[in-house]
């Protein structure tokens, strides 16, 4: 059995996944860390460059890259998150206490405002905002049309506006 030759200059499944992970690591931590603090941002992070190993083959070339890895960790981050809620309600329901409220934030400040909104409108702006992508970007990350991308983070800004007038915030 013969093995096939790389052609000259063709990196190597490896070389591809630590170029890939030494360009985007830095920036899917900070998305991680955003969303569920810098104690679990590692395992999330490491969670999506598995991901991204097991599925190297399908992993769209730059500048497609980045915008699939976020789409990878918003599935991750979730999980996370839910597992963290569940883990608090089993917590308190084992000490025969309230279960703890998510946010405890007050609400005429713009956390409150975001905590008030559904988890997609703060995850499309938080997209937009924090992690700086376009339309084009998001709706990689969030699988859908830059179009449908676009819309959602302005639907998402109006009623976070709405919001953070009826808390008392300003603009």
């Amino acid at each position: 059995m013969t093995v096939p030759r790389r052609g000259v200059g063709t990196p190597t499944p490896e070389e591809s996944f630590r170029g890939l992970f030494a360009r985007h690591y830095g920036a899917v931590f900070a998305y991680a860390a955003r969303r569920v603090g810098w104690d679990d941002a590692s395992d999330a992070a490491a969670e999506v460059f598995t991901v991204a190993w097991k599925k190297l083959r399908t992993v769209p070339g730059e500048p497609d890259t980045l915008p699939w890895l976020y789409g990878v960790a918003r599935k991750i981050v979730a999980n996370q998150l839910r597992s963290h809620r569940r883990r608090e309600r089993l917590d308190a329901k084992v000490a025969g206490a309230p279960p703890v409220a998510w946010s405890d934030s007050d609400p005429a400040d713009l956390d409150g405002a975001l905590t008030r909104l559904r988890r997609d409108d703060r995850e499309v702006l938080m997209l937009a905002a924090w992690e700086g992508l376009t339309p084009a970007e998001m709706g990689r990350a969030l699988g859908c049309s830059p179009g449908a991308a676009a819309v959602r983070l302005h639907r998402a800004r109006a009623r976070l506006s709405a919001v953070w007038e009826d808390t008392g915030g300003s603009r």
